[in-house]
């Protein structure tokens, strides 16, 4: 906890207050303790995944961040790292551990196949982003990012994180909601048979 981070310099203080007490707001002193504890959620996708196990090591020492904790569970973490390509396939396991995620709770597109396609972007399997299904804070270039693009990018997050308010955040206000809905493709669409569809033979016939 530092002056220069929790204090309020709109609020002076006398010279012999300074170092020993601090004015703050409940935006400044709730967002610190948000940013410096974050969870990741322990999920991978491709190749992406690996440089983000390797962030986990004590190389790149994350745990200075608050960041060191994965959790297997959605019910325990607050960030999701779309680490790899993202399948329609997929895409409904993603957009419901996202849905289980506790709220405030963010998103990072880590590499090239999260944030637009990467380079299966023309499959018919593929989807162009994970940004058509889910609201994402933070992107991370690269193919695959390095562990320090991520640190970046976890950096990135804690000042979105900062610049966030309780009163005007979406999981404060109270009222209906939009939930997105996955965009599939028709490949995964079950259309309806028309009327003269010719009826299966019933065994024996």
């Amino acid at each position: 906890m530092t002056e220069e981070t929790l204090h309020d310099p709109q609020i002076p203080l006398p010279d012999n207050l300074l170092g020993r007490i601090a004015v703050t707001s409940i935006d400044r002193i709730y967002n610190w303790g948000r940013r410096n504890s974050v969870w990741p959620m322990m999920f991978g996708l491709a190749c992406c995944a690996i440089e983000m196990i390797c962030t986990q090591a004590s190389r790149f020492d994350k745990s200075r961040f608050g960041m060191e904790i994965m959790r297997p569970s959605p019910r325990q973490s607050d960030l999701l790292i779309i680490a790899g390509t993202v399948t329609k396939k997929m895409t409904p396991t993603i957009v419901r551990l996202y849905d289980q995620m506790a709220e405030p709770k963010y998103v990072i597109a880590m590499g090239a196949c999260a944030s637009g396609g990467g380079p299966f972007r023309e499959g018919y399997n593929v989807v162009p982003g994970i940004d058509q299904v889910l609201p994402v804070d933070v992107y991370i270039p690269g193919c695959p990012p390095t562990p320090q693009a991520l640190l970046n990018g976890l950096m990135e997050l804690q000042k979105v994180i900062s610049s966030q308010s309780w009163r005007t955040s979406p999981w404060y206000r109270r009222g209906p909601r939009e939930i997105p809905v996955p965009q599939l493709g028709p490949d995964l669409v079950v259309e309806p048979r028309p009327q003269n569809f010719p009826k299966t033979k019933e065994r024996g016939t």
